[in-house]
Parts: structure tokens; C-alpha cells; sequence
């Protein structure tokens, strides 16, 4: 499949981004299922981001390992915490390979970038190239966390989401935005439109672990958090509409 040569687009100038980071949890990718990937919901996903990516938007993405490995209940029942963190980080690369079948397939060039090398099937993290990637329009799916364990999917988003100079971080949920308890166990749960990182951090409102959100902080780099199960909802926020909570300073 050869690239089409590089083209300037006037859409992205209708959007209020130009770059943006989209962290999603393997969970995600699970649909109905209890386990592993449902490409159904997979090419949903994909139908979404390349909804967003013919804005002219350029796309990051961050996908954790959940729905096949995760590090932390690995270690809860008893392996070793930097052996499961590893393992974790295998899985969030099938998962970003599977993504990436899928968006290719509909016809967006897409490129998995891994912190762990492993040339046979994916690129090495280089900044320089993936800022260019971004720059020829392709999407950028960073894998295997940040490549060390003890660290988050949701920290590996804020981190490269910092070295790509994104404009904000998109974090796809099941509920359309961050709210004082959890809305599916409290009918009178209250949905903030706006909350600082502090309160974040102080009321445990878990929008992402806690280094995570301090990394974003001390950066000025605001996070958005919005159902991913909205059909069109990524794309509505990117033109100003739709239903989400701003994390800002």
C-alpha cells in the first residue's frame, strides 16, 4: 500500500487541536468479551480515530495491556512485580498491533513504536522520527509503557504525550467524563466540567495514577476524559461539542 504523497489540510483548522494523545485501556478493546481482543469493537475504535484523523488532527495513542495481561494483579498473587510489569508491556504491543491492523485496513498509515525494541515487529522509540511520522500524518501508537516497570500506561500517555508536543491528552472511559463517585453505582453522582489536578489528586477521583496526573501538571498539558462508547464522540469534542471533563491547572 503506497503512501499518498504529503498534502496540507484546512480541515485541522477547524479543530481546537492540532496534536493530541489518545489513551484508552486494553479493557476497551474487549467488547462483550471477558478477555482478550474483540475486533468488532476494535475497528469501532479505529472507525473513530480515522473520524478524527480526516480532520486533519494528528494522532498519538496509548493502549494499555489489561484485557490480556495486567502487571499489577500479576504481582498481587505472588510474581515478581518487575517480571509482571513486563509482561504487561508485551501485551499493550499486541494490542497496539491489532490497532494497527485495523486502522490500516481502513486505510490509515499507522506506525507502533515500542519502548522495548523488537525490530521484527515494530519500530524502535526514536523522538525524531515519530515527531515525523506525526508531520507525514501517520498515526503513532506508542507501546510497551515507558519501557521500564513500575510505571503506568496512563504515565507512558502524559510522557509521550510531552515529548510529541501534544496540545492535550484524550482519555477514552466507559463514562462521559470524571465524576465525584462512581455514576454507575450512584444515580446522584455529580459530573464536573472542569477540575483542577489538585482536586484530582486530593479527592482520588481516578482519572489516571498519580504520576501520571503530576507529570501532566507540571506541564500545562490538559486532560480531557470522555466515553469512549459515544459513537462520534471523539471527533465532536475535537469540533467543540459533545459531553467530557477538562483536568486543568
Amino acid at each position: 500500500m503506497a503512501e499518498a504523497a504529503d498534502t496540507p489540510t484546512d480541515k485541522a483548522s477547524e479543530t481546537k487541536f492540532k496534536r493530541v494523545m489518545l489513551k484508552i485501556s486494553g479493557e476497551a478493546l474487549m467488547g462483550p468479551q471477558g478477555f482478550g481482543l474483540h475486533p468488532p469493537t476494535v475497528e469501532r475504535v479505529a472507525r473513530e480515530v480515522k473520524s478524527v484523523h480526516d480532520l486533519g488532527v494528528e494522532i498519538c495513542m496509548v493502549i494499555g495491556g489489561g484485557n490480556i495481561f495486567r502487571g499489577l494483579s500479576g504481582s498481587a498473587q505472588g510474581m515478581e512485580r518487575t517480571t509482571a510489569d513486563y509482561m504487561g508491556m508485551l501485551a499493550t504491543v499486541m494490542n497496539a498491533l491489532a490497532m494497527q491492523s485495523a486502522l490500516e485496513s481502513l486505510g490509515v498509515f499507522t506506525r507502533v513504536i515500542s519502548a522495548i525494541p523488537m525490530d521484527q515487529v515494530c519500530e524502535p522509540y526514536i523522538r525524531r522520527r515519530a515527531v515525523r511520522h506525526l508531520e507525514k500524518k501517520r498515526v503513532c501508537i506508542f507501546a510497551a509503557g515507558t519501557g521500564n516497570p513500575y510505571f503506568t500506561t496512563d504515565t507512558a500517555a502524559t510522557l509521550r504525550a510531552n515529548e510529541m508536543a501534544c496540545q492535550a491528552i484524550f482519555k477514552g472511559t466507559k463514562v462521559d467524563g470524571v465524576y465525584d463517585k462512581d455514576p454507575v453505582k450512584h444515580a446522584d453522582a455529580k459530573r464536573y466540567d472542569t477540575v483542577t489536578f489538585d482536586e484530582v489528586l486530593a479527592q482520588h477521583l481516578g482519572v489516571m495514577d498519580a504520576s501520571a496526573i503530576a507529570l501532566a501538571r507540571d506541564n500545562n498539558l490538559p486532560i480531557i476524559v470522555f466515553s469512549l462508547d459515544e459513537p462520534g464522540g471523539f471527533r465532536g469534542i475535537l469540533a467543540g461539542q459533545g459531553t467530557y471533563t477538562t483536568v486543568v491547572g
